[in-house]
């Protein structure tokens, strides 16, 4: 039989778990770069983007006849995928050490 003080304990631990892990994913930063370091993106674990940053190499290169203004958004996006990717990967990571190595679907 389900004692129901152990629920109530449960849920408030899930409770405390949750907000532990949503101040972990805001602390932890992850960055990203795209075509050799001429866009960076930053990222916290919650997939908030922090800060773009575009070396004024890329920019330069825009001056041109010609600017090739959609190679540099092919760039930003590259590098703001891969952040993103890593950020999950972070989260993956807490979420794990969170559980203590529970094996739940979906988060092997």
């Amino acid at each position: 039989m389900i004692n129901p003080l152990k629920i109530s304990e449960m849920l408030s631990k899930a409770g405390e778990m949750q907000e532990e892990m949503q101040r972990k994913l805001g602390e932890t930063v992850v960055e990203a770069s795209s075509g050799g370091g001429a866009v960076t993106a930053t990222m916290n674990g919650k997939k908030e983007l922090l800060k773009i940053r575009i070396d004024p190499s890329a920019v330069m290169s825009l001056s041109g006849s010609q600017p090739d203004v959609e190679m540099l958004e092919d760039l930003i996006v590259a590098a703001v995928n891969e952040a993103g990717r890593k950020a999950d990967e972070a989260i993956k990571s807490s979420v794990q050490g969170l559980l203590g190595g529970l094996k739940l679907p979906g988060m092997s």
